[in-house]
């Protein structure tokens, strides 16, 4: 069973803000007779905290896990993956010992008939789709992993930390540049990269980042034609979702993870820029989700 993550997470963002206002202070006093009849702007690239909504303080919502019932075969087994390591209830906990939510967020594992996991802003639920883990343990085993399921797992949890990454758009309101999903992605990478207390990625997390981009890797090459619809989606394709996930695990830690560039999984231009890369999905989302940690 996965340990849990998130609340490493937000014991480790009062060190990051706390370092943070340390440095704006410097900053403020370096400057400050260059500058006392100009209105301080927010530098480029980082988001203004007085621009962030604070948390409601009536704040006080529970996510609930609920495994629903199935018929196929392949929802089955995906449905008994999941409730075997306890999976839905772990992730929920996750978010329910963090995340100040301003109300009820039912967690669903369903039968979707196809492999999907999503969150419905209108019905205010994250579900993930039973076919999906199924799905990910097949192509774990086609690819001779020795243990495909506790793979399958890993890659459910970046999933799921994906939908977060939407629902926390939603549900805390926030400002999103650019396309959200890849901004969702962003946000699975940055939960399960980041360090903890002893200031150590958790490996078991870097690894659940891995098998994510093993998944769409498996896609990727077998839907190789890109047509106008691929172009056109909400989605980045699946080989560009490879390249950004394995960037920010390279930028998280580039000496724990130089092999990613050796053995070219990641090309060397991409590389170059991959620590600064993370560094500002880092200060994006310490920023916008600081005030909605417990």
């Amino acid at each position: 069973m996965r340990t849990r993550i998130l609340p490493l997470l937000a014991a480790g963002l009062l060190v990051v803000a706390c370092a943070n206002a340390e440095q704006q202070q410097a900053d403020t006093s370096d400057t400050a007779d260059a500058s006392e009849s100009v209105e301080a702007e927010p530098a480029k690239g980082k988001v203004d905290p007085e621009q962030v909504p604070e948390a409601p303080p009536e704040a006080g919502g529970t996510m609930i896990a609920t495994y629903q019932d199935t018929q196929s075969p392949d929802a089955a087994r995906g449905k008994e993956l999941l409730e075997d390591d306890h999976a839905l209830e772990d992730m929920a906990d996750d978010i329910n010992q963090t995340l100040n939510l301003p109300y009820d967020i039912p967690l669903l594992g369903a039968q979707c008939d196809q492999a999907n996991a999503f969150w419905s802003p209108s019905d205010k639920t994250i579900t993930i789709c039973y076919e999906d883990t199924s799905n990910s343990e097949r192509i774990f085993t086609e690819v001779g992993d020795a243990d495909a399921i506790e793979s399958a797992i890993n890659a459910e949890w970046a999933t799921f930390y994906h939908e977060v990454g939407h629902m926390a758009i939603t549900v805390y309101d926030l400002p999103v540049t650019g396309r959200e999903e890849d901004v969702a992605d962003q946000l699975a990478a940055y939960i399960l990269l980041t360090p903890g207390d002893d200031g150590q990625i958790d490996p078991e997390s870097v690894q659940a980042v891995k098998d994510f981009a093993r998944v769409f890797a498996a896609t990727g090459a077998a839907n190789p034609d890109v047509d106008d619809g691929a172009m056109a989606d909400v989605h980045s394709l699946d080989m560009q979702r490879v390249y950004n996930l394995v960037c920010w695990i390279y930028g998280s830690n580039p000496d724990a993870n130089a092999d990613l560039v050796t053995r070219g999984a990641l090309p060397e231009d991409r590389a170059a820029g991959c620590q600064e890369e993370w560094q500002q999905l880092d200060q994006a989302w310490s920023t916008l989700l600081d005030p909605y940690f417990k």
